[in-house]
């Protein structure tokens, strides 16, 4: 298909509703150049500081590539600036500038919880923001990636096909810097789009108070086992081959971390599984598995095969416990054997959540966190009243909207038990 013409905003307003999307290569002003020197910067920032409205924002990581999932492009977009395409690595982090445009500003974002974590790395901040893909799932689109709902609500097509490639490359080809620069063209008309729609729900103060929490979320804390998380780790059954997965994963990433490699690209999870079940006695049997064969790891293959051995001569006491620690209640499929009364509370809990969730139109999981639900069943609190469950939804960082619906359907489940 053709490009369509755009006006100044960069929509044809005749375009949302045609049958047929219009398909998007490049952005409607041309694709920006890269701005990689701060006298490029200090030109894009009045420009954006004479802009008006909000700030569609995005940013290009190299997951997959690198270990720190760092911004290596940002992209910016602003009634009256156009479009501004930012390298990080090429003006060193040096973005003060920016910030004391972009902190005082709403910024537009799709998955807003994906970007803002390297963008806080850069010291960019945002005074308040509108998510694109929670609005959307508000709103009770069941698919919410950008492009769908690009085009199902203004009736474009986005080129897609680079979101997964190595964004630090240098220099960045020319069809990247199109599909970047395409990711904010149309952000700020979407967010029009979903905050009518959301206005018309009865549904905006409830996005408003979602945007909120996510832009006041604290970092996550890291995880205590992280190693606990390598892919297939359930096949091995035994706290001594647990000790080894454990000991090749954390060789894997203090090798990946100095690299600034993705860990999968060093050493994959497959290969750690396969490691450990074959239990390796020497360099050559190691090598023979899959993987830890080819011409780079050869020469990590003795250094993976200490790990190993050390696993295997670890007193008793030093093993992970085979059981993953959580402070949490356990999984679902065992509670009918643990605690039937608190299996009742959850079965009744999450039927009359589906219920409340399939008449406002938003999936469950966006009514109430399924963990906080799991936690409230397995443990309520002394006061089932819908006060006491209000004061437990609450401290488990529902927002008000939440606790509102929500309340009075938990207590009748807890109440339905209570001993």
């Amino acid at each position: 298909m053709e490009t369509a013409d755009r006006g100044a905003d960069g929509i044809d307003e005749d375009t949302a509703g045609a049958t047929a999307p219009i398909l998007l290569k490049e952005p409607a002003e041309g694709t920006p150049p890269v701005i990689v020197d701060p006298v490029a910067l200090a030109d894009a920032c009045r420009e954006l500081a004479a802009g008006t409205g909000a700030v569609a924002v995005d940013t290009e990581r190299a997951s997959g590539y690198r270990y720190w999932p760092k911004a290596y492009l940002v992209q910016l977009r602003r009634e009256g600036a156009g479009t501004s395409l930012v390298d990080p690595i090429a003006l060193e982090g040096e973005l003060d500038p920016l910030a004391a445009v972009l902190n005082d500003a709403e910024w537009v974002l799709h998955a807003a919880s994906q970007d803002l974590p390297c963008l806080a790395e850069l010291g960019l901040h945002p005074a308040s923001l509108f998510d694109s893909e929670l609005a959307g799932r508000l709103a009770g689109y069941d698919r919410v990636a950008l492009g769908t709902l690009v085009e199902r609500l203004l009736g474009y097509q986005l080129e897609k096909g680079h979101s997964a490639a190595d964004w630090s490359k240098r220099p960045l080809p020319v069809d990247w810097l199109n599909y970047a620069a395409l990711d904010v063209e149309l952000l700020i008309p979407l967010r029009e789009k979903l905050e009518a729609e959301l206005a018309a729900q009865g549904k905006l103060e409830w996005a408003h108070q979602e945007f909120e929490a996510i832009r006041t979320a604290p970092a996550a804390a890291p995880r205590a086992e992280p190693w606990r998380r390598t892919s297939g780790i359930h096949k091995v059954r035994t706290a001594r081959g647990l000790a080894a997965v454990r000991a090749l994963w954390q060789a894997r990433d203090e090798l990946a971390r100095k690299r600034d490699r993705a860990p999968s690209r060093v050493l994959p999870d497959s290969a750690i599984v396969n490691a450990v079940l074959a239990e390796p006695s020497t360099v050559a049997e190691l090598q023979a598995l899959p993987v830890f064969g080819g011409r780079v790891q050869r020469k990590y293959t003795s250094s993976w095969l200490r790990h190993l051995q050390h696993a295997r001569t670890l007193p008793r006491e030093e093993l992970p416990n085979p059981s993953q620690p959580s402070d949490g209640p356990p999984p679902p499929n065992r509670w009918a054997d643990k605690d039937p009364d608190a299996a009742a509370r959850l079965t009744a809990a999450r039927a009359a959540l589906t219920k409340l969730a399939e008449h406002h139109r938003l999936p469950v999981e966006n009514l109430l966190l399924p963990d906080l639900l799991r936690r409230t069943c397995w443990r309520p609190p002394e006061d089932r009243g819908e006060a006491g469950v209000a004061e437990v939804l609450r401290a488990g960082g529902a927002r008000p909207w939440q606790v509102e619906l929500t309340t009075a359907e938990i207590t009748k489940a807890l109440q339905a038990t209570a001993a």
